[in-house]
């Protein structure tokens, strides 16, 4: 009887290592597939498919989806500012949707039932991976050893080493999830409130003490160039710019917030350019969208930003919500102006052709050029008619 295959998620840590060994002696034809959503670069990716192989996979295969993942969804994240909790960029939740739909494509390719990933039981990713293969190919049977033998990672170590393998308990004191638009960092420290990381935890160090201005140019919501200089696509901006903040150790911060499965749970991250661009892109729109685009590009922004982190991304009303947010995005337009120092950046001005302070119609506290004196007490009269109104008849609520 030939084996029957199984595709696995792989990311090479200790999760996904314990994950090949475990179903190669459960029986399993095993197929480890990464996807890399950025994070990872050429050498590192054949060091994972050497770990692969020589625990046991029968092939590995590595695709890039950066590409798809920008146009799919990063570009939406930036359009809405969308921090969660007004934290955290979305980094590795963002992620799970387009590797997931990657995989189902390998699943097809090496004719394989059986999918399997490296997934907890206590955490957001377990709900992301199964509801996307749920949602999108129910006759794919999941498996996901850690989540049901409810492993510690001592004991994951120790079955490792047992196989004959060798695995440090520093290798895996920190839990690190690498992508293109920031990498979470999991330890002791965020299993409970009180603690950050020690210096020594986080993958970037301060290796600037000076502090440098950059322009960021966009359009129509998107950014195109750094300091004047148009980079080859969207995707390479992105990476131009978590390196040089990386040398100022710009976008650190722990986040805190709701997991989807009704717990709170903690996590640490870097993501210099996913907080720089955001922020800028911010500012910008502060200039060039009116005040009630603003308001309700934050409303359905922040209900896009959950759906996609509860794993939400196929429910139908998120491509409606992308529809809203491009179509917010065509007079965001022009460059920001930013200076990088070591830990933090400031945002410093912006030019727009659109910036709606370039009106002609005054200037706000010192002139005004469209209406009179008496135009502005006839305004304030009918504005404060409904207030006056209620304590008209309401005298007690003064």
């Amino acid at each position: 009887m030939p084996k029957q295959k199984v595709v696995l998620a792989y990311s090479g840590g200790l999760d996904t290592s314990y994950c090949v060994i475990y179903l190669q002696e459960q029986g399993f034809e095993v197929h480890a597939i990464h996807v890399n959503t950025g994070g990872f670069d050429e050498d590192e990716v054949v060091a994972l498919r050497k770990r692969a192989i020589d625990m046991g996979a029968v092939s590995f295969k590595s695709i890039n989806n950066e590409q798809e993942y920008y146009a799919k969804c990063l570009r939406y994240l930036l359009y809405g500012n969308i921090l969660r909790n007004n934290t955290y960029p979305l980094s590795v939740s963002s992620e799970r949707v387009f590797q997931s739909i990657a995989i189902l494509e390998y699943c097809q390719d090496v004719d394989a039932t059986f999918v399997a990933h490296g997934s907890t039981g206590a955490g957001n990713d377990q709900i992301r991976f199964d509801g996307a293969f749920e949602s999108l190919a129910d006759h794919i049977q999941v498996i996901t050893p850690i989540r049901d033998q409810v492993l510690t990672r001592q004991q994951e170590i120790d079955y490792i080493n047992a196989k004959g393998f060798q695995w440090t308990t520093e290798k895996s004191n920190y839990s690190i999830n690498q992508g293109l638009w920031g990498t979470s960092i999991g330890g002791k420290e965020t299993l409970s409130s009180r603690d950050t990381l020690p210096e020594e935890a986080w993958l970037h160090h301060c290796e600037r003490t000076d502090s440098i201005d950059i322009e960021l140019t966009f359009s129509k919501g998107q950014a195109i160039a750094l300091n004047g200089q148009k980079t080859e696509s969207l995707v390479a901006l992105i990476k131009q710019l978590n390196a040089l903040g990386n040398e100022f150790a710009i976008g650190r911060d722990i986040h805190v917030g709701d997991t989807i499965i009704g717990i709170k749970g903690r996590v640490a991250f870097e993501a210099p350019a996913a907080l720089i661009l955001i922020k800028a892109h911010e500012l910008l729109e502060k200039h060039t969208l009116s005040k009630w685009q603003i308001h309700w590009k934050k409303q359905l922004a922040d209900w896009y930003g959950m759906f996609l982190h509860e794993g939400k991304y196929f429910e139908p009303v998120m491509r409606n919500i992308e529809g809203f947010l491009t179509d917010s995005q065509d007079t965001v337009n022009g460059k920001v102006f930013l200076r990088l120092h070591p830990y933090r950046f400031e945002l410093v001005g912006i030019e727009s052709k659109n910036d709606l302070m370039n009106s002609s119609f005054g200037q706000y506290g010192e002139v005004n050029l469209a209406w009179t004196g008496e135009d502005a007490k006839g305004f304030t009269k009918i504005f404060s008619n409904a207030d006056k109104i209620f304590y008209h008849v309401n005298p007690d609520k003064k």
